[in-house]
């Protein structure tokens, strides 16, 4: 354990009221940034996987199975306890969101590949979340503030990400011109929306803000550092392309943070959770850049083809 941190004058596992943006207002701003997602998404962004598994077993792997254990492996190392550690782990638990795949085309990853693990992370950690949430909030001592019932939290992820995101491929395959259309302004309005949900979960502990980032500033910042690069060797190690390493290593530091802010403010309704979630939502936009300017620098331009079209 590298730092410690006990502190008597924060309450590190208070509860949060239910309030009309927790209870309302962040649900739907997530299904509505995942009905986009799934303006972009065919059939085929699922059929791939099949088709070419390797990089897809690759990018799962470190998404689903290397991001929660690294999360793991840095809130012992930084001495994280309570209601931290339990943010951390939530936002480890996480899918790559539609920012992964701005990322990865703006990068010049594989944008096809990017898609695909966006898409089928966000159906199965419909399962896994619910799951590592509570053995976090079990290892880490938080069972008696907070619980997370798996069947209720499974069919509640799966109404505000996997029900938008079939309703979102239903319009584009019923009018894609008008998914065409929508694709940029619903981009935005979903940056929007997620920039609004983090100024407000870092608003409401604005007093306290200064004291939370010094204790998960450095864990949030290692965790995305450490699992960007981890998911970079690994694709390294089993010989994927350029493009797909850059998006393999996109997708494992680049999270869902507007779904990770729902769990822990409306799903567990704890404040103190939301933080190392939010913050890591600010801070990944710190690597998204770097890696945005290297793909830039490093990797040749490619020609478009229509497979790898999302719009």
């Amino acid at each position: 354990m590298l730092f410690s941190h006990s502190s008597p004058s924060i309450n590190l596992c208070k509860p949060m009221e239910s309030n009309v943006l927790t209870a309302v207002f962040l649900p739907l701003a997530l299904a509505f940034i995942m009905m986009g997602m799934g303006l972009s998404l065919r059939p085929d962004d699922f059929r791939r996987i099949a088709l070419a598994p390797k990089a897809a077993i690759i990018g799962l792997a470190a998404q689903l199975v290397l991001l929660p254990v690294v999360g793991f492996l840095l809130v012992k190392l930084f001495g994280l306890t309570g209601a931290l550690a339990v943010g951390l782990m939530i936002i480890a638990a996480c899918p790559g969101g539609p920012t992964s795949n701005l990322v990865s085309h703006l990068a010049r990853g594989d944008l096809a590949l990017s898609i695909s693990l966006t898409a089928v992370s966000s159906v199965i950690t419909i399962v896994t979340i619910p799951l590592i949430v509570n053995l976090s909030i079990g290892w880490f001592g938080e069972e008696g503030s907070v619980t997370l019932p798996v069947l209720r939290t499974i069919i509640q992820i799966m109404g505000v990400t996997l029900i938008p995101v079939a309703i979102g491929m239903f319009i584009r395959h019923r009018n894609p011109v008008f998914s065409k259309k929508s694709e940029r302004p619903v981009k935005i309005i979903s940056a929007v929306f997620f920039t609004l949900i983090v100024i407000a979960a870092l608003l409401k502990e604005r007093e306290q803000l200064p004291t939370f980032f010094m204790l998960t500033g450095p864990a949030v910042l290692t965790l995305n550092a450490v699992t960007m690069s981890a998911g970079f060797a690994l694709a390294l190690a089993f010989g994927l392309s350029a493009r797909q390493r850059l998006t393999v290593a996109i997708e494992s530091g680049i999270q869902n943070g507007t779904m990770g802010i729902m769990i822990a403010a409306t799903l567990l309704q704890n404040s103190v959770m939301v933080i190392p979630v939010a913050m890591y939502g600010i801070l990944m936009y710190g690597s998204a850049v770097l890696v945005i300017f290297l793909g830039n620098k490093y990797i040749r331009p490619e020609k478009t083809k229509p497979e790898l079209e999302i719009s």
